[in-house]
This record gives C-alpha cells, structure tokens and sequence, in this order.
C-alpha cells in the first residue's frame, strides 16, 4: 500500500531525528576543544562551505555574530579569486563539507594553512582530506539522508545545522552571555527593545519641568505649558522631589474650590509620588503607569530627579 503523504513527512522527521541522535553519540572532547579554540581566538572565526554546506555555514556565522563571537561567511569559490584576502592571521577557519573532498574548499585550506590559521572541519567522513588537513575534525556521524534517495542533503543539513547551534550555545554559556548582550546585537529586534532600559529614553537637564514647592501655582502652569510633558515636579534646593502635578491634580484642585492665582504649587500636588530609577526596563515602566493609572514617572537617584519619562516616549521607542 503507497505511503501517505503524512506518513511520508513523518518518516522524513523521524530520519533526521535519528541524524541528530548519532551526532550526539558522535559528540567527543573535539567539541571541547573547537570551543575552547573559538574562545581564544582573537580575531573572527570564519565559516566556509559550498553549496548547502555554505547555506547552514552563513546561519552558523549569523548565529554566533549574534550571541557573542564574531564571525562571517567566506564563500571558497570567491575564495580561490582574491577573497582570502579577507582572513587575518589571528582569524579561526571553520570548513563545513559533508563529504569532506569538496574541490573548492580544498583549494583554500593549503594557503589557510600556510598562513597558519587553526581549521575546524565539519564533515561527516573520518577518512575525508579536508578531516585529515583540519587542525579539529567534528564528525556529523549521519548514518542516512531523510531523502528516500539518499542524494538530497537533508538530514547531514540538519545535523551540521544544530552542531552549530550547539558551538554557538556552548560558546554563549563559556562567555557569560546575558539577555542585555543580546539585546545589544539586536537593537531593532523585538527583544532589544523589551530590555531597553529606562535611562536610554528618559529626559534629563534642561527639559525637565522643575518648580520649587513655594513657587506660584499659576507660574507653575506655565512651566507645565512650555514643558510639555503635562506636569510639573517640585524639588528642593538639592534636588530632592517633594511632589508632582499633573494636569488631572490641577483639574481636581479647581473643582474643589482652588485658586490658580492665589495659590502655590505645594497647595496642589500629590506629596510622595510614584518614582522610578533609570536602571529598570522601560516595560516596567510602562508596567507602573498601568498599574497606578498614570502617564509619567520621575526618575529618581539617592531621592533626586535625574529624568523623566512620559508615556509617549515609551510608545516612540517601539516597545510595545
């Protein structure tokens, strides 16, 4: 009975499963010590591979380029006509090649080596040329391909795929890297901006709408006006907040009687009000302002105002 495609595309799967099982079985102190290289290398690590080798080799590059190493992809046939001008002498090569005899990449490795540059090979052949000339061999270990025919590169893809994965994790964990680092290489992404830090958006100085307690209310009104930011916060001498009003203090006030013009500042505002410091994520921030129905958070240091951040900054900045 013909196989369903179902059936065909779970047989697929569990081909490439089993791959990544005999990579795992395959894993040796080689792998320590390709991680140990990469670590102390000073300069790039280099990735080069042809054909789908050279696919998974630019994900591999991409991958540790943006978790702490830095890498690029070296495309041999471009190699062999002037690019090898791209390696420096403090560079580390990674050669992928699944069968390991793959002519263009051959052609480099005898200048690489030449050059002194230490060669990590990727391949699924022990006996392969470009496994005896490497400096480390990593074996993939794949018994079949998940194409029926054994032809397409599919499963020793995969398994070169994850192997990189797991260099660049291991790498990762070697170096301390944290979510801030990643954030870091990825400032346009959607992780970068949720661990923005409050500090990289706040207003600071100048801009700061600053009155002192004692000051009129209605020139008060006029500081929120040119200011912008919808309040006004009141501080000492040294700095220190001794309140806040925002326009909704200013709205209760005159329902409730007040005079703009024959009161002070201290006569309108909230004492003690909510605060933040410029090392917390702007998604706390934005966190705070829901929670307590507000729009804008002073940021405080050692009780002194250092910034401001309005709900409008936190929506300019992307993170939501």
């Amino acid at each position: 009975m013909q196989s369903t495609v179902l059936e065909i595309g779970k047989s697929a799967i569990e081909e490439e499963i089993n791959a990544l099982k005999s990579l795992k079985q395959a894993l040796n102190q080689n792998f320590e010590k390709a991680v140990n290289l990469i670590l102390n290398t000073k300069g790039k690590i280099v990735i080069t591979g042809m054909g789908k080798s050279g696919l998974i080799g630019k994900k591999i590059s991409a991958t540790l380029a943006s978790t702490g190493t830095p890498s690029f992809f070296l495309h041999p046939a471009e190699a062999i006509h002037g690019d090898l001008g791209m390696i420096s002498k403090e560079d580390t090569i990674i050669a992928i090649s699944n069968s390991g005899e793959t002519p263009e990449l051959l052609a480099i490795i005898p200048t690489i080596k030449r050059w002194g540059n230490p060669i990590i090979a990727i391949t699924n052949n022990q006996n392969s040329k470009l496994a005896k000339e490497s400096d480390i061999h990593l074996f993939l270990n794949v018994k079949k391909e998940a194409c029926p025919l054994n032809l397409a590169p599919t499963s020793s893809s995969t398994a070169t795929l994850v192997l990189g994965d797991a260099l660049a994790i291991a790498l990762l964990k070697q170096r301390g890297f944290t979510e801030r680092d990643f954030a870091m290489f990825h400032p346009g992404g959607s992780l970068g901006k949720k661990l923005m830090k409050v500090e990289e958006i706040m207003h600071k100085g100048d801009e700061l709408p600053l009155v002192s307690p004692e000051a009129p209310l209605n020139e008060t009104v006029i500081v929120m006006s040119e200011k912008g930011f919808g309040c006004a916060i009141a501080v000492d001498k040294r700095k220190n907040i001794k309140g806040i009003i925002t326009d909704g203090d200013l709205r209760r006030f005159i329902k409730n009687g007040g005079s703009i013009d024959n009161s002070l500042c201290k006569d309108a505002m909230t004492k003690n009000p909510k605060s933040i410091t410029k090392d917390i994520l702007v998604v706390e921030a934005l966190e705070k302002m829901e929670r307590y129905n507000i729009t804008v958070l002073p940021i405080v240091e050692n009780d002194k105002i250092i910034g401001l951040i309005h709900l409008h900054d936190i929506l300019k900045s992307g993170v939501i």
